[in-house]
């Protein structure tokens, strides 16, 4: 089984409701791929680098799951395109050492919350 990261910007223009959809919809696409989601994580409304379809801002969302296969990749980023309230998405595969840092960084922010 492979880990993989997929971190995605939603447009800032959106309703608190519009964001829960859209982050719906994609953890939908990776659930029902017959993925397991490891982590999920909500980072709000943060500035971007640089300008992007005249934007500043947007909403950022990661993913952290376990999938058989790359064609759920696929998949996602075809409905990352499609989806016009996505401004950039980034997946990427987990190497041992990146699982280790995730492990880490996770159960830091659960060590904060509480």
């Amino acid at each position: 089984m492979k880990h993989y990261e997929t971190v995605f910007i939603l447009t800032p223009v959106l309703s608190d409701v519009q964001v829960k959809e859209a982050v719906d919809k994609f953890k939908d696409i990776i659930v029902k791929s017959g993925a397991k989601i490891d982590n999920q994580e909500n980072w709000g409304l943060k500035k971007l680098a640089y300008p992007i379809q005249k934007k500043s801002t947007g909403f950022y969302h990661l993913f952290e799951y376990s999938a058989e296969d790359g064609t759920l990749i696929e998949d996602l980023e075809v409905a990352f395109k499609r989806d016009e309230k996505v401004i950039r998405f980034l997946t990427i595969a987990l190497d041992k050492h990146a699982l280790a840092w995730a492990r880490v960084r996770e159960s830091r922010m659960k060590a904060e919350k509480n």
